[in-house]
């Protein structure tokens, strides 16, 4: 994720290569990263701004704050692919009338994310499901977090309106990552990524289900609001990384996801 906002955008609330995996569909581990239509994999790059763009940038601090990219050390969200037959060990909740329950597919080594929020994401190869967790610690012969949530990468069905995830958007954490053989060994990346902003609205829009907003102030960016690189943003002096970042945040842009 990333954490705050560059002046190079657009903002709004935006209207509506594996085998077996169909042609344009984001991938991992021989899974689409959700369908081809799906909101985080939908061309947006022609669709028209919201007429408070200028409004939810200025919230943001767009010109004063720079793009911070949460890639590695503390704040980088590891994820780890394993097979069907991963055993299944028991969670538990906080927020267990939110979370999916049963038992989730974890290895004892699961890797948490080293920041605060300590999120887990484990994609099961062949199931094609994801499942994530917050504020995740091993716990007797399982693990224990706030919440919990399962996303099937092949339907894309989104969290029942009001449910949270490991993200406060109810939104997956995986599908918005920029991941290092999408950026580096592709050279492409074919979906929106996710960010979070300094402050959030107690309100949220579709993909979101869910927020956790901090203030009820004026533009104020909702849980789910989708941000834009500018077409006319000059990418000639970028390559690499950099350049595959970018024409994805021109053609998908990034949803919020949650609050710094």
């Amino acid at each position: 994720m990333v954490r705050s906002l560059s002046d190079a955008a657009d903002a709004g609330m935006i209207a509506a290569g594996d085998a077996g995996v169909d042609a344009g569909v984001p991938s991992l581990a021989g899974c689409p990263v959700f369908p081809l239509g799906n909101a985080w994999n939908r061309d947006v790059s022609s669709e028209p701004v919201d007429p408070h763009s200028a409004d939810y940038l200025a919230f943001m601090g767009a010109g004063s704050l720079n793009l911070h990219p949460d890639f590695g050390g503390p704040y980088g969200q590891p994820f780890v692919v394993v097979p069907a037959d991963q055993a299944r060990v028991p969670m538990s909740f906080l927020y267990a009338s939110q979370s999916e329950p049963g038992s989730y597919p974890f290895p004892a080594d699961v890797p948490i994310q080293a920041n605060e929020d300590r999120h887990a994401t484990v994609l099961v190869r062949d199931e094609c499901r994801i499942y994530e967790t917050y504020n995740t610690y091993a716990s007797g012969s399982g693990f224990r977090a706030d919440s919990g949530a399962i996303f099937d990468l092949v339907s894309g069905a989104p969290r029942p309106d009001g449910w949270t995830s490991a993200t406060a958007a109810g939104l997956p954490i995986l599908p918005g990552l920029a991941r290092y053989d999408e950026a580096v060994e592709q050279g492409e990346i074919r979906h929106a990524l996710a960010f979070t902003a300094g402050g959030t609205a107690h309100a949220y829009v579709a993909p979101a289900t869910h927020s956790s907003g901090s203030t009820n102030a004026a533009y104020a960016p909702p849980m789910g609001l989708r941000v834009r690189l500018r077409a006319d943003f000059d990418l000639s002096p970028f390559n690499g990384a950099s350049l595959a970042i970018l024409r994805a945040l021109q053609k998908y842009g990034m949803f919020v996801t949650d609050t710094a």
